[in-house]
């Protein structure tokens, strides 16, 4: 009988040791400039990267581009097991070609797994051997936790990654390639003669999002890695393993949304006291972050009303003529932007998201209260042909 139970309980542990969990969510946010952690929640648990394993694909083949081993105009050849890849997909034809500049586009917009092997295989013997380089690549970064067995993120038990590697990795994309880095926040492109779209919905409800990349299997959950700039501050959040990807969405949208006003407050952030936060935003999601009406576009039209000496200060006022201009305007999102100047630091207050249309408007009538304001356009959705 001690045999049996102890052939258990070195099976038990096996499992343990070597099966992903799948219960909790897997979470991370981190200061993009220091790469300080903001706050974490299982964030060290083993999990199937699904697409976000195309990061590293796109790290390999940034460096091979600046190393001059690739360039965007190169013709790769489409072999039979590229385009043979499960959806989603580009839609390539084995024997033709396509250039690296559609490859890329084709993995970040569309997440292509055909196009993430075309890559895959224009830099290895085969996609076997560019997994090894990545799994290399990620030791070298700092991502001792993760194996890569594919270059796309399809299934595969042992190809597995954690919340905090991912930070490690979309950090080093920020900081490596900053040539290469606006193109996460490009919105379509076109491929033979059809346009195709983004889907990733962060960088459509979040003012000042910009990418990076989602990605989803039955085994892995809902995972996103996604980075955005308010003010001075930028960070990189990631969450793992979500059952729906309006949780997963919500869930990133509050940690970067009080990151980012806590950043804006203070230069020292208290993990528990954020985390608090964020748990709070969370339990009200549901009505807010949903209502497709308030939805806060990135890259549109923003109000300036006055620099403050304190943060507070400027929240209030953005605040209380967010309230004035409730039912005017469709919605806005209160933004305070920290701003270093010679004589010291001041604070923006901001409303941000709206249309130029809105913005004119809602500035003319605060006008009319007494309220000074000017309306600042921002950086415009871009398409790769706006390049």
């Amino acid at each position: 009988m001690k045999k049996i139970i102890y052939i258990l309980a070195a099976f038990a542990l096996f499992l343990l040791k070597y099966a992903p969990a799948e219960a909790a969510v897997s979470s991370i946010i981190i200061d993009a400039g220091s790469g300080s952690v903001l706050y974490s929640d299982n964030a060290d648990t083993l999990r199937y990267p699904a697409s976000l394993t195309k990061l590293m694909t796109l790290y390999i083949t940034f460096d091979a581009l600046e190393k001059g081993k690739l360039s965007l105009d190169d013709n790769l050849k489409i072999s039979y097991t590229a385009a043979g890849r499960s959806p989603s997909r580009l839609g390539l034809t084995p024997g033709k070609t396509i250039d690296v500049r559609t490859a890329i586009l084709g993995t970040i917009i569309k997440s292509a797994n055909d196009c993430a092997s075309v890559l895959s295989e224009a830099l290895a013997k085969d996609e076997r051997e560019f997994a090894r380089l990545m799994t290399e690549t990620a030791h070298k970064l700092g991502m001792k936790n993760t194996t890569f067995k594919n270059a796309s993120g399809l299934p595969n038990r042992a190809q597995k990654t954690t919340a905090r590697d991912m930070a490690i990795l979309a950090a080093a994309l920020y900081h490596h390639f900053p040539q290469y880095y606006a193109w996460f926040s490009i919105r379509s492109f076109e491929f033979q003669g059809k346009t195709i779209s983004a889907h990733n919905p962060i960088l459509e409800e979040f003012a000042g999002a910009d990418g990076m990349k989602t990605g989803y299997t039955a085994a892995a959950g809902f995972n996103i890695v996604t980075s955005a700039k308010r003010g001075n501050h930028r960070v990189i959040a990631v969450t793992m393993g979500h059952k729906k990807a309006k949780d997963r969405d919500q869930k990133v949208y509050a940690m970067m949304d009080k990151a980012l006003e806590k950043m804006e407050q203070t230069d020292t952030i208290n993990p528990k006291v954020l985390a608090a936060e964020i748990n709070s935003a969370l339990k009200l999601a549901p009505k807010a972050k949903t209502n497709k009406k308030a939805k806060v576009v990135a890259g549109d039209w923003s109000i300036q009303m006055g620099a403050f000496n304190t943060y507070a200060a400027a929240k209030e006022v953005a605040e209380n003529n967010k309230r004035k201009l409730s039912g005017k305007i469709s919605a806005s999102q209160v933004s305070v932007e920290k701003v270093s100047l010679k004589k010291g630091v001041v604070y923006r207050a901001k409303l941000a998201g709206l249309n130029k249309s809105n913005a004119q408007k809602a500035c003319s009538w605060l006008k009319k209260q007494g309220q000074t304001c000017v309306v600042i356009a921002s950086q415009k959705p871009r398409t790769y042909a706006q390049r």
